[in-house]
């Protein structure tokens, strides 16, 4: 769903980029109570290279069109809504200027859309079935692929009503409406079978983590002599793998499936270029301003192996979001710890 320069107007652009800069102001300030502990600066800026790498594996949805994870439920489910947003934007950030996905003018709208809405919805769906549902590891499992599922054709409706106020071409809004949130409710499906299987790998691991299972603990109550009392608290148990482990394994999974695994992505458009092509929408659709650079379209520029030039392409861009998600979270940690230490 990345949106290209030329499908929206100046002026709308301008707009979702103050809406998008005042998003991301507040997530900075949310940031810094979510990012509690110092080495959460690495998970969160290692969720972000997770994303980008997903992104990357585009899976058939319907005839000769493709989907792809955008990300905001998983992120915001693993370090939390306001981090996520940050998340998505530095994945956003990485993908628009070096690899020329996603048109720079239209960056506020794609923070908008696949940033702020996919992540205020899907956490505000995930915490809501939490209320209801037992308090358990499955349960969240379960609320975070129905948030997942809801998040993806949010965003397309934001798209829909975004292009009403300032799409550049004169096509029918019922019949983007109809075809935007038809193909990405099936995009959705798979948005929530990759979150729901990320987050239940690390809620089995390390629930302490999961930013989205805190709290999840009820004390257990005894009936003495016909009253409840609260259970001693347990020993608590160590954790089955350390934070160094989760941290390297979730990097080589990302370099692997952005190495490797995304040669053998669906080449068919995603949903926002097929539903563009078929009505017409891309008529206005502007050159990239990063279309000449080395690793444009996600390949190297001079390597003419197809395998080798997508694969580098891919590992380049893990390695400089995990780096430069990482420099951020820390710097908002630490502007979070500073007060603390005056």
């Amino acid at each position: 769903m990345h949106v290209p320069d030329g499908f929206i107007d100046a002026p709308t652009s301008a707009v979702t980029g103050v809406v998008a800069a005042g998003a991301l102001a507040v997530s900075l300030r949310g940031a810094r109570r979510e990012l509690g502990e110092e080495r959460a600066a690495p998970l969160a800026g290692l969720v972000a290279a997770f994303i980008f790498a997903v992104q990357m594996l585009n899976f058939p949805v319907a005839a000769g069109t493709s989907g792809h994870l955008l990300g905001g439920a998983l992120a915001a489910i693993l370090v939390g809504p306001c981090t996520a947003v940050l998340c998505v934007s530095v994945v956003l950030l990485m993908q628009g200027v070096l690899f020329a996905d996603g048109g720079l003018t239209a960056l506020g709208v794609n923070i908008t859309d696949m940033a702020l809405t996919t992540t205020v919805v899907s956490y505000a769906v995930f915490r809501g079935l939490l209320a209801l549902l037992p308090r358990t590891r499955r349960s969240v499992t379960a609320a975070s692929f129905v948030a997942a599922l809801v998040s993806v054709p949010a965003a397309a409706v934001v798209f829909t009503l975004i292009y009403a106020i300032g799409g550049t071409t004169n096509v029918s809004l019922g019949k983007v409406a109809t075809a935007m949130i038809g193909v990405h409710v099936l995009i959705g499906i798979g948005e929530a079978v990759i979150t729901a299987l990320t987050v239940g790998a690390v809620v089995a691991v390390r629930p302490d983590l999961v930013y989205g299972a805190r709290g999840l603990r009820q004390r257990l109550q005894l009936r003495v002599n016909g009253e409840l009392v609260d259970a001693p608290a347990p020993t608590p148990v160590a954790a089955r793998t350390s934070r160094r482990t989760l941290w390297i394994t979730g990097l080589v999974t990302s370099l692997v499936l952005a190495g490797f695994v995304s040669f053998y992505a669906s080449a068919n458009p995603d949903g926002l270029e097929k539903v563009a092509h078929d009505q017409g929408i891309d008529r206005k659709a502007e050159r990239h301003a990063s279309a000449d650079s080395p690793l444009a379209d996600y390949g190297v520029k001079d390597v003419s192996d197809a395998r080798l030039s997508g694969g580098l392409a891919g590992v380049i861009g893990v390695g400089v979001t995990v780096v430069a998600g990482s420099a951020v979270f820390w710097a908002v940690r630490r502007r979070r710890a500073v007060p603390a230490e005056a």
